[in-house]
C-alpha cells in the first residue's frame, strides 16, 4: 500500500477522532477550529502512518504558530479517552 493510500485510509478516522476531541472547546475566529485541532490531526495521521496503530496514553502535542506567528504552547492529548470504541481501519 502506498503512502497516499494509507493516508486516505487514515484520514477519515482521524478527522472523526479529532471532531470528538473539539466537542465543548471554544473555536478560534480565524479558523471556526479549536486552537490544537490541526496540530492534532497531523500529530495522530503522522503517527498513524509511521506505527499503523493507535497513540496511546498522554501524548503531547507539540507547539505550534498562529496566523499571527504567535506561538501555541504544546498540550497534553489523552488518547485512550479520545479513541475510545473507534477501530482502526485494516491495512489490506
Amino acid at each position: 500500500m502506498t503512502l497516499e493510500q494509507k493516508k486516505a485510509l487514515y484520514q477519515p478516522v482521524v478527522e472523526q477522532i479529532v471532531a470528538g476531541w473539539a466537542i465543548g472547546k471554544p473555536p478560534l475566529e480565524a479558523t471556526g477550529k479549536p486552537s490544537g485541532y490541526y496540530r492534532l490531526s497531523n500529530y495522530l495521521l503522522d503517527y498513524l502512518l509511521a506505527k499503523n496503530t493507535f497513540p496511546k496514553g498522554i501524548h503531547a502535542m507539540p507547539e505550534g504558530r498562529d496566523r499571527h506567528n504567535n506561538i501555541e504552547p504544546s498540550f497534553p492529548v489523552d488518547f485512550d479517552s479520545i479513541i475510545e470504541g473507534i477501530t482502526l481501519p485494516a491495512i489490506c
